[in-house]
């Protein structure tokens, strides 16, 4: 008798168990988002990108004219050569070596550091898109948002219905231009 009774009481919580594990498969939600998207089409990420640009045309214009003014003394030092003598030929030839070598490592540096700070903002703005769709994801009740680009696919398939990346990029870029508005 005991033992009828320890089976009824299995089988009632294994079909309660089916029936809370069917009910949740159905509660569930997920969704993914195109990061290569994102990266290349949420507003923020352009402007900061344009700015950079500028900031590294204006950093590279100087060390380009002083390139071009190098380059013209080495031609003509190609000229000069050997009317000049071999000591002055190898004197100035030194010379412009070391000239190039001091230029091609200012140009590395500067250079250098730009490309720390669009690393360094880039890292933030990540960040921050991460955390928005975190709370995207809360909000709508999501249980899982996965992320997929063509450079790391982690989504091989799914339904287009699944694509959450047109809806967040919609809302980050309104909320980006609310923001741009008021400065």
């Amino acid at each position: 008798m005991k033992k009828v009774l320890v089976l009824v009481a299995l089988s009632v919580a294994m079909i309660s168990c089916q029936e809370t594990a069917t009910a949740k498969k159905e509660d569930f939600k997920t969704g993914y988002i195109d990061s290569g998207v994102l990266l290349k089409d949420y507003e923020k990420f352009k402007d900061e990108n344009e700015k950079f640009k500028v900031k590294a045309e204006e950093i590279g214009r100087p060390i380009e004219a002083k390139m071009r003014q190098l380059q013209a003394e080495k031609d003509a030092f190609q000229r000069n050569a050997q009317a000049n003598g071999q000591a002055w030929a190898q004197q100035k030839y030194a010379e412009l070596q070391q000239r190039s070598q001091i230029l091609a490592q200012e140009k590395n540096e500067a250079y250098g550091k730009i490309d720390q700070e669009a690393a360094k903002l880039q890292d933030t703005l990540v960040k921050q898109v991460k955390q928005y769709i975190k709370n995207y994801g809360k909000k709508e009740k999501f249980d899982y948002i996965f992320t997929t680009s063509d450079d790391m696919p982690t989504v091989i398939y799914a339904k287009d219905s699944y694509d959450l990346t047109k809806a967040v990029l919609t809302q980050l870029n309104d909320e980006y231009k609310k923001t741009k508005e008021k400065k």
